[in-house]
Order: C-alpha cells, then sequence, then structure tokens
C-alpha cells in the first residue's frame, strides 16, 4: 500500500491499482481526487469536505461518510453510503473499520457535530478531528497536529495512549513555518522517547507501507 500526504487534512492510498482518499478538503490540493475509485469523509467542515469539488466527481466514485456530512452531499453524482462506530466494509479493495463518532469541542456556543474515523486495512488509522482511542493496535497513525480544537500536549499524550508503530502528522495546514518547526520539534522528541518513526511527511513524499 503507497501513502500520500496532501494538504492540510487529505491522505491518499493506493494498492493494486485502485485509489483511496481520505478528507479531500479546501485546503487540500485538488489533484488528490484524479483516478479515485472512492472516497472516505470523516466529518462536514469544509477542510475535510470539498462540496464543490465532489459535484464534479464520476458518478462510479463512492463516498463513505457519517450521516451529517452525507446530509450535505445530497446533490454530487458520486453514490454517497452512510457508516457509524462499528461498521466494516469494503471501499476500492481496501477493508475500512469506522470508529468514533464525534468531532472534539470547538468554540464554545457551537454543537459538536459528528465524526468517524476510519481503520484502513487494520494498518492505518485516520482519526478526523477527533483524539479517538480506536482499541486496536494501531500501526500507521495519521495524528492530527493543530486546529482550533487541538492541542500539542493533548497530542502527544494521545500518542502516548495510542503508542503506533509510526505516526505522521495531518491536519497541520493552519501553521506558518515557524509553528511547523514547533510540531517538527515536538514530533521529532517523541519520536526519540518511543523508538518510534513520528514525525510530518515532506510535500510529494509517498511512502511504500507493508
Amino acid at each position: 500500500m503507497e501513502l500520500k500526504k496532501y494538504g492540510h487534512a487529505c491522505l491518499r492510498l493506493e494498492k493494486n491499482g485502485k485509489v483511496l482518499v481520505v478528507d479531500p478538503g479546501v485546503y487540500s490540493e485538488a489533484e488528490a481526487l484524479d483516478g479515485a475509485d472512492a472516497v472516505l469523509i470523516t466529518h462536514a467542515h469544509a477542510d475535510h469536505m470539498n462540496v464543490e469539488l465532489l459535484r464534479k466527481s464520476s458518478p462510479d466514485l463512492e463516498i463513505w461518510t457519517c450521516e451529517g456530512a452525507a446530509a450535505e452531499l445530497t446533490d454530487v453524482p458520486a453514490t454517497v453510503r452512510t457508516v457509524r462506530h462499528g461498521d466494516t466494509f469494503q471501499a476500492a479493495g481496501f477493508a475500512v473499520g469506522a470508529f468514533g463518532e464525534w468531532h472534539a469541542r470547538t468554540y464554545p456556543d457551537l454543537p459538536i457535530i459528528q465524526n468517524v474515523g476510519f481503520m484502513v486495512d487494520s494498518s492505518v488509522f485516520y482519526p478526523g478531528d477527533a483524539l479517538t482511542v480506536p482499541e486496536v493496535d494501531v500501526h500507521t497513525l495519521m495524528v492530527p497536529t493543530g486546529g482550533p480544537w487541538a492541542r500539542l500536549n493533548e497530542v502527544i499524550e494521545y500518542l502516548r495512549v495510542i503508542r503506533p508503530r509510526r505516526a505522521f502528522s495531518t491536519h497541520d495546514g493552519l501553521y506558518n513555518q515557524n509553528g511547523l518547526g514547533l510540531v517538527d520539534n515536538w514530533l521529532r522528541m517523541e519520536s526519540d522517547k518511543q523508538g518510534a518513526e513520528i514525525r510530518r511527511l515532506a510535500p510529494d513524499e509517498t511512502l511504500v507501507l507493508p
């Protein structure tokens, strides 16, 4: 399986000629969806779900997401399927499990929306905008490192609870270079402490996962 991180919160996975894209939002490159067979969307926020881009998608595309996000995708040509915590399904030849139900708290007066994390091929876990603990072994964690709901000390504590074999930063598109430097430093310190690969992926970097 090949993994490529796109801008902010978007992830692209490829295996056996099939393409699975996670959270193609407005801060991510539109090219992430090129040739996609299926899309996973954790929640309805625009930085994870670019509705205008999805309206241009192929009718052959399948989108898997929570009910709250699906309600905003009624006019896209793709087939939209809803999932919730505990569901398992096949998307573009990948085995996917759904974990979690709610987005982390943001602005105090805003309601908490639905958010579902995805475990892909029992290997890559993408929690969306929540620090969901799937209570299964996580080989590769896409760890959110920034945003109005995320604090870096809580991110480090999350890494210590999950203890993945490797972890890569996501949800980091709101940082300037100073902020990214801070993230890199903290992830480097935690990588040294855990003896695991924990870091931010370089632009256009593609990994081959076992």
